[in-house]
């Protein structure tokens, strides 16, 4: 996406199409996802019983399945979603939530890409570097702040490659990669990170995004358009504020702000390393 405002038309394209977006995410973040779809202009629907998922899914435009709070019902019905979308060529998100620290959620990734492909898979780097090397393992649901963002793109790059799938790395800097084009996401805010469920909400934004692009300038666009947002609610106040300040930015966001605020690299060099 070399275009500024290219995020701006699918924006656009976004609000007018007005798809379906089916989530199957944990009930710690569910109305700030559903919240999101709609403020970025999409219909949510977050249906997750195994006897209705199917139905649901194969009429949506974009599909986000999230590992953040498991069940069993909840992981069948992502594997009865991620089928259903694989069979009609529905894109989906798979949210990795959780697999940087917990051995089960990220055998359970592992076997969702390989069977259902899906379109892109997020998650933060400790959750991405855990998907890519066995060996490594992190406490929490949250990022390891020592990992480097080199290590991270270049490991998610070789994924992306491998298994034909974009990757997002969020962190401070976002990393997206296809395997082939890769780029670094300067947008956002420490304060992103005092409210719960603000990575669920960056995947809700990605799947809205599926449903008129593809995984790259999917994730991308949703990226830039989330972190820009999270800049323009910071306050003072506290955490209560800032999260209704976001879903305010998420609803009113101009294009100028998203054409004027964007920081994307093409490489390391001028992006901001993890400390």
């Amino acid at each position: 996406m070399s275009e500024k405002n290219e995020i701006n038309e699918l924006r656009e394209l976004l609000k007018n199409v007005h798809p379906l977006v089916h989530c199957i995410t944990n009930p710690i973040s569910i109305n700030q996802c559903a919240n999101t779809i709609l403020a970025a202009g999409a219909r949510p629907i977050c249906a997750e019983h195994p006897k209705e998922v199917a139905d649901v899914t194969s009429v949506a435009g974009a599909v986000m399945l999230n590992l953040g709070n498991v069940t069993d019902v909840r992981l069948e019905s992502m594997r009865i979603s991620a089928n259903i979308a694989k069979t009609n060529g529905i894109r989906f998100v798979l949210d990795i939530c959780g697999a940087g620290g917990i051995k089960f959620r990220r055998g359970y990734a592992e076997n969702m890409i390989k069977a259902f492909h899906p379109t892109i898979v997020k998650g933060n780097y400790s959750e991405i570097k855990a998907l890519c090397r066995r060996d490594y393992q992190f406490s929490g649901v949250d990022a390891d702040t020592t990992l480097e963002i080199e290590e991270i793109g270049m490991m998610a790059k070789e994924f992306a490659s491998e298994y034909h799938i974009t990757l997002l790395a969020s962190g401070k800097t976002d990393i997206v990669t296809d395997g082939e084009k890769i780029c670094y996401i300067e947008n956002g805010t420490p304060q992103l990170a005092t409210i719960t469920g603000t990575g669920c909400m960056q995947g809700a934004l990605c799947a809205a995004f599926l449903s008129v692009a593809d995984g790259y300038d999917a994730a991308v666009a949703a990226s830039v358009m989330f972190g820009i947002c999270g800049e323009l609610a910071e306050t003072p106040k506290g955490s209560g504020t800032f999260q209704v300040n976001l879903l305010d930015k998420l609803s009113t966001i101009t294009d100028n702000e998203i054409a004027t605020l964007m920081k994307i690299h093409t490489d390391t060099e001028n992006a901001v390393c993890i400390e």
